[in-house]
């Protein structure tokens, strides 16, 4: 059983001795759960033409001068693109056509590991959308040794075609409303004369049957855009822009099922892939004849709302977006206008719900639960009509959270209606439940000195634990929804500050609560008592956490 558990614990590695890798299609990385050598590849590529045109066939040559490679994948490409055109014939037998963006024989690869000194291949050029071409192999002489990328010297095009752009051109304003329907933030920007615009047009076919589409944005690993039913993330279909571990642009079809990483698809029908980076400056456009797919939702309209995040990537994946605009109204596809972006994410409704979930979890709560646990014995015999003043504090602090929970629930689910937001709809109803029980059950309790008081004293204290844990639980899931819009991402780390300091607070206080135990104390504070300083130290550090997050809220 050990050997089992242990076996578990190593990584899968996929590994392709027959050279069915279609997957690495593009970046040519091969999955073996190692890094690619940075040396100079002891193999080479060549060609036997030095220009071509539309229809003619080139023979590339893999060459080993002076050791062996067990395997091997060829593709050839645009000068400074990665996406593989073209098709080949293969004639030896240690090669094999493989299947790339759903075109046959679009690569070549092995169809065995065996020791390799040369292979051969035909490669045919398409009949349009050309320009200089280079080959580009990846050749695998151990398992974890080999080298991606090795190219050859470029195919000069000198057809009579209209030559393919490298890159494409900057999209701008002047088709937008004409011919394409767009969508930028800031509205209405002009991404070649702003590197601060996010932008995104498409030109869709009468019949709807292809659509050309242009995404532009500053990022730091990818740009991606998407249709949608409605303003949330999840049942939407996207296309992304990203570096690929080879440090060089590529585009993904995907489909999203809310804030996680979303689904990669085949690229289907997908061509005229134009990719630039510039300057961080991240430019793609393509023509798809995909159908948009916004899961079980309908699919028969030209209506969606659109969609522009960005983000970091970490060789091919794309990581959580760090910005993200939507657009204010549905955009009919055939009908070319401008879209902006919405005004307001998140509507005062929400923000008010916010806002009072973290006053009544942040402040009155937390206040109430230290004076309980801490000031009971320090304000013991201290009365206000007949009750301590500890305990008066101490169950007004919690009406005061009881009644801010009830009205930031009623608030948020009056306006939403449903349990969209993942996990933290969930957490709050829960602490909304515990949170209501605890008042009712200490209406009920038996007197203190009765023999069983102890079962109300654990089961209340073990219930106020609960209730402080998912409370902090529902805040961060909170706050996460607001960080989608916001750049900086700095309202969770000012929660986990918050959690430092309540927690340090706490500390304090329980060094102080054993010290007293033993007539001691940790510090003298002459006439103030240092519970009562503690939770002065506490209260102004707290505000002030709350103040920052407050703001953050009303700014997002």
């Amino acid at each position: 059983m050990f050997l089992y558990i242990l076996l578990a614990c190593f990584g899968i590695v996929q590994c392709y001795p027959n050279g069915l890798v279609s997957e690495s299609c593009g970046s040519l990385m091969p999955v073996h759960g190692s890094n690619a050598q940075t040396s100079v590849p002891p193999f080479t590529v060549t060609v036997d033409k030095t220009t071509f045109k539309e229809g003619d066939e080139i023979t590339v040559s893999l060459n080993a001068p002076s050791e062996n490679f067990e395997g091997f994948m060829l593709q050839a490409n645009l000068v400074g693109l990665i996406n593989p055109i073209g098709t080949f014939t293969v004639t030896d037998s240690t090669a094999r056509g493989l299947t790339c963006n759903n075109v046959a024989n679009r690569a070549v690869s092995h169809t065995t590991k065996s020791g390799k000194t040369s292979v051969q291949a035909k490669w045919t050029a398409p009949i349009s959308g050309l320009g200089n071409i280079e080959f580009r192999a990846t050749f695998v002489k151990r398992k974890e040794t080999f080298w991606v990328g090795v190219k050859s010297s470029a195919v000069v095009y000198n057809g009579t075609g209209t030559t393919a752009t490298v890159a494409p051109t900057v999209p701008s304003n002047p088709d937008c409303g004409k011919t394409k329907v767009c969508f930028s933030q800031p509205s209405n920007c002009d991404p070649t004369t702003s590197t601060d615009c996010h932008f995104m047009a498409v030109q869709t076919s009468s019949d709807q049957s292809e659509r050309t589409i242009e995404m532009f944005g500053q990022a730091d690993g990818y740009v991606a855009i998407g249709f949608s039913d409605d303003q949330n993330m999840g049942n939407d279909d996207i296309y992304t822009c990203g570096k690929n571990s080879s440090g060089f642009l590529q585009v993904q079809h995907a489909y999203s099922t809310g804030t996680v990483t979303p689904n990669i698809l085949s690229l289907g029908n997908v061509t005229n892939i134009k990719t630039a980076l510039t300057n961080g400056n991240i430019n793609c456009s393509f023509t798809s004849r995909n159908a948009i797919s916004t899961g079980s939702r309908a699919t028969s309209t030209s209506q969606y709302y659109l969609m522009i995040v960005s983000g970091p990537s970490n060789k091919d994946n794309i990581l959580f977006h760090t910005t993200k605009y939507v657009s204010s109204t549905k955009a009919d596809l055939l009908n070319p206008s401008m879209v902006t972006a919405n005004s307001e994410e998140f509507p005062a409704i929400v923000k008010a719900h916010g806002a009072l979930m973290l006053i009544a979890w942040m402040t009155t709560g937390s206040m109430g639960m230290m004076i309980a646990r801490y000031l009971k014995g320090v304000a013991k015999g201290q009365c206000l009509g007949g009750k301590d003043f500890w305990f008066l504090a101490h169950v007004s602090l919690m009406i005061l959270s009881v009644i801010a929970t009830a009205i930031a629930f009623i608030l948020v689910f009056s306006y939403a209606q449903d349990w969209a937001g993942g996990a933290h709809p969930v957490l709050g109803c829960i602490v909304m439940v515990l949170s209501l029980i605890q008042p009712i059950v200490a209406a009920f309790r038996c007197e203190p000195q009765h023999e069983r008081r102890f079962i109300f004293n654990w089961a209340h204290s073990f219930t106020a634990l609960a209730i402080k844990v998912l409370a902090v639980a529902a805040i961060f899931t909170g706050l996460e929804l607001f960080e989608e819009y916001k750049t900086d991402g700095w309202m969770l780390k000012v929660m986990g500050g918050f959690i430092t300091w309540e927690a340090l607070i706490y500390i304090l206080q329980d060094l102080n609560f054993r010290a007293r135990k033993k007539d001691s104390e940790i510090c003298s504070f002459g006439s103030m008592k240092p519970e009562i300083v503690l939770l002065m130290v506490f209260l102004l550090g707290n505000l002030a956490f709350l103040i920052a997050l407050l703001v953050g809220i009303g700014t997002t």
